[in-house]
């Protein structure tokens, strides 16, 4: 793996040396736009909307709408506002991570120390483990200040993005205006299904499915054959009564 940033982490007055490696890759299948009459593959270009001309990357500027027009920014005015270009990921404060809403969770870094910081590192490591907390933190990534929760995983340190407070809409007018009543039996009949179905969470036990069998196809047709793929068949209850419903559930998984 090629590292996509250096800097250290600050625990403290102690700083630790680390390179960050990305922790995530994308299991979906990176599929090409192509034109239907000769498979060329579709480009994109950057079209003025009242010339329908082609506009030089060089001649596109960045602007907001405000109110009836657009205010544009030039660098000054972005270099007046992008982040100090620190090159350390600061420890705020320490949490629960369980405390943590899994909504904030953005994306996963896995870190490696430098040779100078292995101790530092072997430290704030086992200090995690041991008080199972996780650190909160800024950092700097391309030019963007980033807030993330740095935690303990498999004995390496992570550092996992996570969103800022005003990047989580409000669900307020989402909640339900109709007041339902769940009597006391359907409860106690829910509560026995989700114990039924509780397991220790094994990640290794969900694939993505859909790519696989997606992958099966391109390559029967590479073949000039047609891929026999599995069908996901919905389950219907027998009955539309909620009760109903959750008993035939808790029998069927008997």
């Amino acid at each position: 793996m090629r590292s996509i940033w250096k800097g250290s982490i600050g625990f403290g007055l102690v700083n630790i040396p680390v390179k960050l490696f990305s922790g995530v890759q994308n299991s979906q299948l990176d599929l090409d736009m192509l034109d239907e009459r000769d498979h060329s593959n579709i480009k994109f270009k950057r079209i003025n909307e009242k010339t329908q001309k082609e506009v030089p990357y060089d001649k596109i500027v960045k602007g907001y709408f405000l109110k009836d027009r657009y205010i544009v920014l030039d660098e000054h005015d972005f270099e007046e506002v992008k982040p100090e270009k620190t090159k350390v990921i600061e420890i705020e404060n320490f949490v629960d991570i369980t405390e943590i809403n899994p909504v904030y969770y953005e994306t996963s870094y896995y870190t490696q120390p430098e040779s100078q910081g292995k101790k530092a590192y072997a430290l704030l490591l086992k200090a995690l483990e041991k008080s199972k907390k996780a650190g909160v933190a800024r950092f700097v990534l391309r030019n963007t200040e980033n807030l993330c929760v740095i935690h303990p995983l498999n004995g390496i340190i992570v550092i996992t993005k996570i969103r800022f407070q005003e990047e989580i809409r409000d669900p307020k007018e989402l909640q339900l205006k109709d007041t339902v009543t769940i009597n006391p039996k359907e409860l106690q009949v829910g509560l026995a299904l989700i114990k039924q179905y509780t397991t220790e969470f094994d990640i290794s036990a969900f694939k993505n499915d859909y790519s696989k069998e997606l992958l099966k196809i391109i390559k029967s047709k590479a073949q000039g054959k047609r891929a026999t793929v599995k069908k996901i068949k919905t389950k219907k209850a027998a009955s539309d009564d909620l009760y109903d419903q959750l008993m035939e559930s808790l029998s069927k998984r008997a």
